[in-house]
Order: structure tokens, then C-alpha cells, then sequence
């Protein structure tokens, strides 16, 4: 295997039912973006959340390092919701010997204008390129957790 997937929900997997807003974390597109794109390595993933990132714990942020920890791959690439992403690349440093990228989106993958399948390909380069530690990759940008933050009026990251 290239790269262990970990999805944990977000905007990235969300389905909107009406235009008040409701919604619910649905499967992981990640899945369909890879096959529609043709990714031809080697990948297995595995769904840890389907939540809002507002909605994760520090028990869930310790079942996710867990999980990282556990992997046998080094390559390490975590769909997340944007709202808490930082929190978690945060929680994940010190793994040592492993690359883990974070990755989300800004509108959801079903949505025809999102960032979703620009940002998971970039996540996926970024996460066979970088040397060990942790990363965020959002906005065709790869960011350190310490040095980044959301600018939720731009409605992207950036570096701080």
C-alpha cells in the first residue's frame, strides 16, 4: 500500500437536504474522487467519523492518533472538516516516522463548484512528496499546524 486514508467526515463528505441548511456527513467522496480521477497507487481507507470537525473530541483526536500510530504505511492522508482541522494536525505531531497530510474542502465534493477533488489530488502528491511530519494541504498551499490559520471571511487557509 502507498498511502493509508483515514476519512473523519466534514464538508468535504456533507449533504445538504434544504436551503435552511440542514445536512448529515454522508459516505466518503474521497472514494469517487479517487476513481474518477484514475489514481493508480496503491490505497486503503478507512472511515474513522462521519462528523461536523466542530463535533470532534479529544477522545476522538486520541482515536485518530491512535489509528496513525497503528497504520503500517507511512504515508498517512486525513480527510477533515476545516472548522477543526488545525486542532487535530496539532494533536497528531511527534508521530514519528510517518507523513500525514490533512486534508478537507471549503463546499462539499458533490457540490459542482467545490474545492474538494483539487485539494484531495494536491493532498495526495503533498503526502508522497513531504518528508516525515505533519501537514495541512488546503488552497494549493501545504502548511505547517503551528503556522496556519482559517481565514473564515476569505474563506481560506493561510499562513500566519
Amino acid at each position: 500500500m502507498d498511502v493509508k486514508i483515514f476519512t473523519t467526515g466534514g464538508t468535504i463528505d456533507k449533504v445538504y437536504f434544504d436551503a435552511k441548511s440542514t445536512y448529515e456527513v454522508g459516505d466518503p467522496q474521497i472514494v469517487d474522487i479517487l476513481r474518477e480521477a484514475n489514481v493508480t497507487i496503491n490505497w486503503e481507507l478507512e472511515t474513522l467519523f462521519r462528523k461536523d470537525s466542530l463535533e470532534l473530541t479529544e477522545a476522538d483526536r486520541a482515536v485518530i492518533a491512535e489509528k496513525v500510530q497503528q497504520a503500517s504505511c507511512p504515508r498517512i492522508l486525513i480527510t477533515h472538516g476545516t472548522d477543526t482541522m488545525i486542532e487535530t494536525a496539532k494533536a497528531l505531531q511527534g508521530i514519528p516516522g510517518k507523513t500525514i497530510v490533512l486534508v478537507g474542502s471549503l463546499s462539499p465534493a458533490r457540490f459542482k463548484s467545490s474545492d474538494a477533488a483539487f485539494n484531495i489530488g494536491f493532498a495526495l502528491a503533498a503526502v508522497q512528496t513531504l518528508p516525515p511530519g505533519v501537514y495541512i494541504a488546503m488552497n494549493g498551499r501545504i502548511f505547517h499546524p503551528d503556522r496556519v490559520r482559517k481565514n473564515r471571511e476569505a474563506n481560506r487557509f493561510e499562513p500566519i
